[in-house]
């Protein structure tokens, strides 16, 4: 199979998804309906509650569900073969990712930009929303971990990157300063913005950056981590728009500006796939495809993850109910996207099926590195870029997104950990609730040692949890539609294939766990699976309840007063700072 001819099969499938599902699913199903005022206006704050342009909200959504997880997982999952990787996030995009992200994204906005957690408790029940948190609280813990050792382990495996990775942060501040203070035009913004970033990229790919093997004892991995999130814990308590929102705006730019270097470099070089398309002889130890795969490839298919961004972040954020479809469904459209130059790269950026094989020696070997290194064959061959310059572009790519993403999760732990607090009848500051966030984190990170290996001890249950989360998403979404008399087949038929298939796989890793005598993992799985089936027991519940519903869900959701939703004085003590302030 040449790489060109998958490349325009999947890239066709994906937008026409976008052109003709995502409008049936805001007309029909979701309806949208611009008179309706949103969060954002209502609550507005100028720090989480600030109406934004559809595209610079797009660039936030966007690169803060993507991350380094739709390389990672479909770089992993070809060990398969291409093919089912290919149809899995082809068909998950279009199917599952679009409605799934924006659905969770309408349900907020209709509900005051609450969180799914929140809207757990409306739905579902008391005790449904407090197993909800349980798993949301872990989902981040594992992100905001995990992904802090993946970049320092970039930053330290590629220190070209180093400077446009940190350099990113100046010119994201710059943007923001540009876009909300000084007015310039977005298109304007965009190309400076864009232009500084590739000169840092160029800058950095000449002047590589290490940090010494040691800082007072710590290793180098440690330290970036060290770093990354006392980062990640200031940038969470900014207002959105001075970091967060251009930050991820201008790595959105960047990374299909990336992609199109990719797909160029495909149409230009048009290599073969050396991949098989079902791999027949995988190596041993390899575990069944079913259900593996679909845990394996979240992000880029569905991923629970992204109703927390949508009801976390994005709501809070959108100027018209209108702009959700642009934002939720076509953010899913870019990580699809995204994981299908994974796919190519990690199949036709080798010389020969042997030298795939090597790479792909045991599951798990080919990741970001099989990325980097298949992606910087293929733009050199493609575009004639240097290979150094060409692995310099897409590490920095993996870096920017994997940071954004943690940026959004730190943020996200903040308000999971306030929830949890009343819960408990304590009320938490955000700078409180940042420091447990960043310390948990920390916490599991080093509990392993000085280089930060812990952060991924908990990972392997990331797949499963990811995807039972967007199974638990998926069920408020179906009885919101329920309450109002609409058909819920979009939602279920999804949720039913997801929670099947995770489901599965929680079991095929108790077995794992307790095989392998790994009885931290063990304790946490069985914690999730009973947790997970508590609330979809008590989601089925609810959606036998929602069709007899006969009241107005918009009516009350309506009538629902600010400080009823964000927790605040009834007087309505909020901020009065515009987006402009």
């Amino acid at each position: 199979m040449n790489s060109l001819v998958l490349a325009l099969i999947g890239v066709v499938m994906i937008l026409a998804g976008y052109a003709l599902y995502s409008r049936f699913l805001a007309t029909k199903i979701y309806a949208l309906d611009d008179s309706r005022p949103t969060p954002a206006h209502q609550l507005e704050d100028g720090v989480d509650y600030v109406p934004t342009n559809k595209y610079v909200l797009w660039g936030h959504h966007f690169t803060s569900v993507a991350g380094a997880a739709p390389i990672v997982g479909p770089a992993i999952a070809v060990i398969w073969g291409w093919l089912p990787a290919f149809l899995w996030v082809t068909i998950g995009t279009v199917f599952f990712a679009g409605m799934h992200d924006l659905g969770s994204l309408w349900a907020s906005v209709r509900n005051k930009g609450q969180s799914m957690g929140a809207l757990s408790g409306r739905y579902i029940g008391g005790r449904g929303r407090n197993l909800f948190l349980v798993v949301i609280f872990l989902l981040l813990l594992m992100v905001n971990a995990a992904f802090a050792v993946v970049i320092a382990g970039l930053l330290v495996s590629t220190p070209t990157a180093v400077i446009p990775t940190w350099g990113a942060l100046l010119v994201a501040l710059g943007v923001g300063q540009a876009i909300y203070r000084l007015r310039w035009s977005l298109p304007l913004v965009s190309v400076v913005g864009v232009v500084a970033l590739y000169a840092l990229i160029w800058v950095g790919d000449q002047v590589p950056l290490a940090l010494p093997e040691t800082v007072a004892g710590i290793p180098d991995d440690g330290v970036w981590i060290v770093l990354l999130f006392v980062y990640a814990g200031i940038a969470s308590m900014l207002p959105v728009w001075v970091l967060l929102q251009p930050r991820d705006y201008i790595n959105g730019l960047q990374l299909f500006i990336a992609l199109g270097i990719l797909y160029g470099s495909v149409l230009l070089a048009r290599p073969e796939i050396v991949a098989p398309a079902v791999n027949g002889n995988v190596p041993e130890g390899t575990p069944s495809i079913v259900p593996l795969l679909f845990v394996t490839i979240a992000c880029g298919a569905i991923s629970g993850f992204h109703g927390m961004v949508s009801s976390g972040t994005s709501s809070k954020q959108l100027d018209k109910e209108s702009d959700a479809r642009f934002v939720g469904y076509f953010g899913a459209v870019g990580e699809g996207l995204l994981a299908l130059g994974a796919i190519i790269a990690a199949t036709a950026g080798f010389q020969t099926l042997a030298a795939w094989e090597e790479v792909y020696a045991a599951f798990g070997d080919g990741s970001v590195g099989a990325f980097v290194a298949g992606g910087g064959a293929i733009v050199e061959s493609g575009l004639g870029l240097p290979q150094s310059l060409s692995a310099t572009i897409l590490a920095t790519t993996a870096i920017l997104f994997a940071a954004t993403t943690m940026d959004t999760g730190v943020r996200l732990q903040r308000f999971v950990v306030q929830e949890i607090g009343e819960i408990g009848g304590v009320r938490l500051g955000k700078g409180v609730a940042t420091v447990i966030a960043v310390g948990v984190a920390l916490a599991l990170t080093f509990g392993s040692g000085a280089d930060g290996s812990g952060g991924l001890l908990i990972w392997p249950l990331f797949g499963t949890t990811n995807q039972l989360l967007a199974a638990l998403t998926l069920s408020i979404i179906a009885i919101m539609l329920l309450r109002r008399g609409r058909t819920a087949l979009p939602a279920l038929i999804p949720l039913v294939f997801v929670g099947v298939m995770t489901l599965y796989a929680l079991f095929i890793q108790l077995g794992t766990f307790w095989d392998t005598r790994n009885w931290l993992l063990l304790v946490l799985d069985l914690v999730i699976l009973v947790a997970a089936l508590w609330v979809f027991v008590e989601a089925i519940g609810a959606m036998r309840k929602a069709k007899d519903y006969q009241g107005d869900d918009d009516a009350e959701l309506a009538e629902m007063s600010a400080a009823e939703v964000a927790g605040k004085p009834s007087g309505g003590e909020r901020g009065s700072a515009s987006s402009e302030d």
